[in-house]
């Protein structure tokens, strides 16, 4: 009777939990994954800002790698050297290793066995060995004495011998909006002394393609507009505002939530803190980097009744990076999450 109550206690246990994990995983549905392209700094941390000191690398992304440079080319193996092996190596060593053989072939030849070649070239081999001495410790006093007299290289000083130190960037003020309290300190850019983490050193002009007030404007019209039509699914505004890489991902977000009946619905989207990080062209796509900090109102709701599961008033701290053709209309084109 005992064992009885136990295993039903137990089994009802076990499905609790299993309610309370379904539960949790519904109200944290909303994308936390850090995804999309910042084109060849998509592997590069963004520049920390006050909204955001540091942010998450790329969860999902389709831009590859940038490959080794041609200047770090890999020494080929031995094994695949088409002189490999020990009779192959050129030099005294192969020569002197054929000889042993060819003295022990003669050897077994005459009936003396393996060894019975080597008598005669034990003076030869002790003479050979002392040459070979001789010549090696030439060798060597030659290669000493030339990188002695080598002139030093023009090229400056090498990568050891600079600071690992980066700039802090930070485009204007922290409060107020992108539009407004950014906008209006963008005239004369400027870096302040900082550092974050490793890779190669960025500009020191934050700032290359010139943002204006009227960007930010269009960062902060792009936030509340992205979401809204997240929250609604709305895959056909989606197209407009993001790339077809990130709206793959929400493409995902949504067949995840249909399958359990759900719908994230985000709304009250209302930016409260934002930090321009950095903003750069490549070729003719010109990308911008700013950190957001917003409230919205986060809520799962029954696909079918409408009803809220859960969910309710919330803020979010993420990182955004917008995308424009030269001249026309930006976009996002990822969107990273902070630590």
């Amino acid at each position: 009777m005992f064992n009885r109550r136990f295993r039903i206690s137990l089994a009802l246990g076990a499905l609790a939990a299993g309610f309370v994990m379904i539960a949790a995983d519904i109200a944290d549905a909303r994308s936390r994954t850090s995804g999309g392209s910042r084109g060849t700094r998509t592997y590069s941390a963004p520049p920390p800002t006050t909204t955001a000191p540091t942010a998450r690398p790329m969860e999902r992304t389709m831009t590859q790698p940038a490959t080794p440079s041609a200047n770090l080319a890999t020494r080929p193996g031995l094994q695949n050297s088409p002189a490999a092996g020990l009779m192959n190596r050129p030099g005294f060593m192969g020569g002197l290793f054929a000889g042993l053989l060819g003295a022990g072939l003669i050897g077994l030849l005459l009936g003396g066995g393996l060894t019975g070649g080597l008598g005669g070239l034990a003076s030869f081999l002790g003479l050979a060995l002392q040459v070979g001495i001789v010549v090696l410790i030439g060798w060597l006093l030659f290669r000493w004495w030339q990188s002695r007299q080598q002139p030093a290289t023009a090229m400056g000083p090498s990568m050891r011998d600079m600071p690992n130190q980066r700039p802090s960037y930070n485009f204007g003020g922290t409060g107020g909006g992108l539009g407004g309290g950014l906008g209006g300190g963008l005239g004369g850019l400027g870096a302040t002394p900082g550092s974050y983490g490793g890779g190669n050193a960025r500009p020191s002009n934050p700032d290359e393609i010139g943002t204006t007030p009227a960007d930010f404007d269009a960062f902060e019209r792009l936030l509340g507009e992205v979401q809204t039509a997240y929250g609604a699914e709305d895959i056909g505004k989606l197209r407009n505002l993001v790339t077809p890489e990130l709206l793959s991902y929400y493409l995902e977000d949504f067949n995840a939530n249909a399958s359990r009946g759900v719908i994230n619905r985000l709304t009250d989207i209302k930016l409260e803190q934002g930090d321009p990080a950095e903003a750069w062209r490549e070729g003719d796509t010109e990308y911008c980097t700013v950190a957001v900090r917003y409230t919205l109102k986060d809520e799962m709701v029954d696909r079918a009744s409408g009803r809220v599961i859960s969910g309710g008033p919330d803020e979010a701290v993420e990182i955004w990076t917008f995308m424009r053709a030269r001249g026309g209309n930006w976009i996002v084109s990822a969107v990273q999450q902070t630590d």
